[in-house]
C-alpha cells in the first residue's frame, strides 16, 4: 500500500509539472530561405524563433516606451510602407526633435547581414537595438530604465511570460525578441523574384534596364539580395556640415575614409531619400550621380569606367529597379502595428 501511495504521489507531481510545462510551451516559427538564395548569416540556433517571441518583438518595435520620454519607437524611423525606413527626413530624428547624422537604413533581409549601420559598427543583430536606444540623438534612454518600465507593465510581463516561460524582463530577452521580429522582415516576392521563379516575364523596357543594371550596377548590388554588404566609396564628397567620414571611424583604416555600407536596392522605389545622408530625393538623381562620376582613384573598379547612359537608358534602369518593389512585404499584416 505504501508503495502504491508513493507511486500515486509521484504521478501527481509529474502531472502537475507537465501542466506547468505545457503552459510555457511556445510555437516554433519557421524561417524560409528562398530557393537559390545564399545561406543566412544569422545564427537561428542561438535564438530559436517562436511565434510568441516574434509577437513580443513586434510590440517592442512599435512601442515608444523604449525611448526616454516615450515619444520615439523603432517604427518612428522605420516605417513598413517605405521598406522600414522613413521618407520625411533626410536624417534620422529622435526625441525632442534631435537630429542625427545619417539617414535611417532600410530594414530588409537582415538575416543575411553580418554588419549593421552605414559604418558597420555593429556585427550582431541582437546587439543592434542598443545603439538607437542609448544614442542621445535618438531614444536617449538607459537600458536599465527600459527594463524597469517593461517590468512594471502588466502587458509586457504577460508577453515575456508567453515568450520565455516566466515574466522576468532581462536585457537578453528584450534584445532576442526584437531580433526575432526584425530577422523575419524578409522581402522576396517582388516582380523580379516572380520572373526569376518563372511565374512572369519582364517587359521589354524592364529587360533592357535589367541588362544595363547587370553591366553597371550588379558588382556592388549583387543579386538576389541586391547588396554586397561591403563598404565602398561611391564618389560622394563629404558633407561639409555633417563631416561624416564613414567606416574609418570603426576600422581606423585610412582606406575606409568615406566608405559606407552598400545598401540593398530592394523596395528602392519607396526607400527615399537615398545615400547615407539622404542627399538624393529621387532614384533618377542617384542614377545621374553614378552616370556622371569622374575619374577618381578611390573608386572601386566597378565604378571606374564611365557608364555613358542615355536619357532613355536611365529611365529603363529605374523601370527595372521598380520591379524590386515587393508589395506583399510592404503591406504584410504580420509586420504592421499590433492592434491586439
Amino acid at each position: 500500500m505504501i508503495k502504491h501511495w508513493k507511486y500515486s504521489i509521484l504521478l501527481a507531481v509529474v502531472f502537475l509539472l507537465c501542466i506547468g510545462f505545457a503552459q510555457t510551451l511556445t510555437t516554433p516559427l519557421y524561417f524560409e530561405v528562398p530557393k537559390g538564395w545564399p545561406k543566412p548569416v544569422y545564427d537561428f540556433k542561438k535564438n530559436p524563433l517562436t511565434e510568441e517571441g516574434f509577437q513580443l518583438g513586434r510590440h517592442l518595435f512599435y512601442d515608444p516606451i523604449l525611448s526616454k520620454d516615450s515619444t520615439i519607437s523603432c517604427a518612428s524611423c522605420h516605417t513598413q510602407a517605405t521598406g522600414f525606413t522613413h521618407v520625411d527626413h533626410d536624417l534620422s530624428h529622435g526625441i525632442e526633435g534631435r537630429i542625427g547624422k545619417r539617414n535611417a537604413s532600410a530594414l530588409i533581409n537582415l538575416a543575411w547581414n553580418s554588419h549593421f549601420h552605414w559604418d558597420g559598427g555593429v556585427t550582431n543583430l541582437e546587439v543592434q537595438p542598443l545603439n538607437p536606444i542609448t544614442h542621445p540623438a535618438e531614444m536617449d534612454e538607459k537600458l536599465e530604465n527600459v527594463l524597469t518600465k517593461l517590468q512594471r507593465s502588466p502587458k509586457y510581463r504577460q508577453l515575456f511570460a508567453k515568450a520565455f516561460g516566466d515574466d522576468k524582463v532581462t536585457s537578453q530577452r528584450l534584445l532576442k525578441a526584437l531580433a526575432q521580429f526584425t530577422v523575419m522582415l524578409q522581402s522576396s516576392n517582388a516582380k523580379y523574384d516572380q520572373v526569376m521563379r518563372g511565374e512572369t516575364v519582364f517587359t521589354e523596357q524592364e529587360q533592357h534596364g535589367y541588362d544595363l543594371f547587370k553591366k553597371h550596377c550588379a558588382a556592388c548590388h549583387q543579386e538576389p539580395l541586391f547588396t554586397s554588404s561591403r563598404f565602398e566609396y561611391n564618389g560622394l564628397p563629404v558633407d561639409e556640415t555633417l563631416q561624416d567620414s564613414g567606416r574609418i571611424k570603426i576600422s581606423v583604416q585610412e582606406a575606409d575614409y568615406l566608405r559606407f555600407k552598400v545598401p540593398t536596392l530592394r523596395n528602392i522605389q519607396f526607400t527615399k531619400p537615398y545615400m547615407h545622408d539622404g542627399r538624393f530625393k529621387t532614384v533618377n538623381e542617384v542614377i545621374k550621380h553614378y552616370n556622371g562620376l569622374k575619374n577618381d582613384p578611390k573608386l572601386p573598379k566597378s565604378l571606374a569606367q564611365p557608364m555613358h547612359l542615355s536619357d532613355k537608358d536611365r529611365v529603363d534602369v529605374e523601370v527595372f529597379l521598380n520591379t524590386l518593389t515587393d508589395k506583399t512585404f510592404l503591406f504584410n499584416p504580420r509586420f504592421q502595428f499590433p492592434r491586439e
